[in-house]
């Protein structure tokens, strides 16, 4: 199998070294908007650097991983749908309704598979957490509470590019809502904050964020996201029932310290960042992504299901703008979402 890979930054990066490792893949195209940086990483690991992405398409190749700035996912799913090429790409599909139900469209009509990247879906505690709701082992789940929260900001060049801490960052924790729960949402209350760097404000983004989400059995989520934790990189999930409680996120490298007499000491290595988290995850994605391209598993998760985080994540956005409570009947944005 021979593979494009179009982006080599972070996960680009550790995308290609998965896959290069994998006893599928017999090659990979890598190509990048900077070309010295694919060739860089094309001798590094004995692969094939191409001079733009349209060499991954004239040369030929059995698959395409998309990691590129999201500003171009939309485009290339919908080129390699055209072209009958399965896909993995980086959430989101695109940072609006309308652009990701196109590349959809395109995907269905082609009967092309496009598989997303939200990683969390393969991390341990999360499927753990996922195996406990269930099998009813909580019994009745009446609350959840998710976050996350990063160590350090992004550089301020990709916040006007981001699409926002809904979208960038607790998208993930939205499809984590649904696909931990299997429950949808119906209705969100958010609120942000951009009392931080002047960054933020600049970029017309906010620094921290906070929504009560209420799902369709009556279940209520609070979710809570910052841009600036400075004890370290913080993703839990507590999941609350009526006959028990757990816990994702919550070992001897989470961020934070207990004030109680014989509470857990604080971690003393703290995690620092999302790749470092969830190293294990990135990589049993793409080794999914392989095995779903050569048909030996279903999509762990498809188009259709990244559009219902981007919806979370827009209704958000709107609560927060419009100070108002939003309910996700009313972000259609003009399209058939079934």
């Amino acid at each position: 199998m021979r593979i494009g890979v179009i982006g080599t930054g972070r996960i680009g990066t550790i995308h290609a070294r998965t896959l290069s490792r994998h006893r599928e893949v017999g090659s990979l195209i890598l190509t990048d908007v900077d070309p010295a940086r694919a060739q860089e990483l094309a001798n590094r690991l004995g692969e094939t650097a191409a001079p733009s992405t349209e060499e991954i398409f004239k040369w030929g190749v059995d698959a395409v991983v998309i990691t590129t700035a999201t500003s171009a996912h939309a485009e290339l799913i919908g080129r390699a749908a055209r072209s009958g090429l399965p896909v993995f790409c980086e959430k989101p599909i695109a940072l609006d309704l309308p652009g990701s139900l196109a590349a959809i469209a395109e995907v269905e009509t082609a009967g092309t598979i496009l598989q997303m990247g939200f990683q969390r879906r393969f991390d341990t505690g999360y499927t753990g957490a996922r195996e406990a709701v269930r099998s009813g082992r909580l019994g009745r789940l009446h609350t959840v509470r998710a976050m996350t929260s990063d160590q350090t900001p992004p550089p301020a060049a990709w916040l006007p590019i981001s699409g926002g801490l809904y979208r960038d960052t607790l998208i993930h924790d939205f499809d984590m809502l649904r696909w931990v729960t299997g429950r949808e949402v119906v209705d969100v209350f958010a609120a942000g904050s951009d009392a931080g760097p002047p960054m933020f404000r600049e970029a017309g983004d906010i620094d921290t964020a906070a929504a009560v989400l209420t799902l369709d059995d009556g279940t209520l989520a609070t979710v809570t996201a910052t841009r600036l934790n400075g004890a370290g990189y913080d993703v839990r999930m507590e999941l609350a029932g009526e006959l028990d409680q757990i816990v994702v996120g919550l070992d001897d490298r989470t961020p934070i310290a207990s004030t109680e007499p014989s509470g857990p000491p604080a971690a003393t290595k703290p995690w620092t960042g999302f790749l470092e988290r969830f190293g294990p995850a990135y990589e049993a994605e793409l080794i999914a992504f392989v095995e779903v391209v050569v048909g030996q598993r279903t999509n762990p998760c498809d188009g259709r299901e990244a559009l219902q985080a981007l919806r979370i994540a827009e209704a958000c956005e709107v609560s927060r703008r419009e100070r108002r409570p939003v309910r996700l009947g009313e972000i259609a944005g003009g399209y058939a979402l079934s």
